[in-house]
């Protein structure tokens, strides 16, 4: 599975972005994906994911402002983020999980939010 991830960029805060992940390869045993992000110093860590079935998960620090959501075809991840913060600057990085348990990440997108 290769992913290719796209839509970062600087905004001011309060702003929005949209990031979008397209897969390609294996798509048909892809259960889940979703978008980590990592920032200067700190671990990469869970942004929120969505599952073949639709199921979301989020982290508790962009609930209410960011939402997950699968395109028309199934390969396709959008992360919808509303009134960023500075803290939400990060690379973010797609990730895809398929039913063998095997994990793939695209290349990071950098999102810059300015106070």
């Amino acid at each position: 599975v290769q992913l290719q991830a796209s839509g970062g960029g600087l905004v001011q805060a309060g702003g929005s972005l949209r990031l979008s992940c397209a897969a390609s390869g294996r798509i048909f045993s892809i259960h889940a994906m979703g978008w980590f992000c990592q920032a200067p110093g700190k671990q990469r860590e869970l942004v929120a994911t969505i599952t073949s079935r639709g199921t979301t998960n989020y982290a508790d620090s962009v609930k209410g402002r960011f939402t997950i959501s699968r395109g028309d075809a199934t390969n396709t991840v959008y992360l919808q983020m509303n009134s960023l913060k500075p803290e939400d600057t990060a690379v973010y990085y797609c990730l895809a999980i398929t039913s063998d348990g095997m994990s793939y990440w695209g290349k990071g997108t950098l999102v810059t939010v300015s106070s």
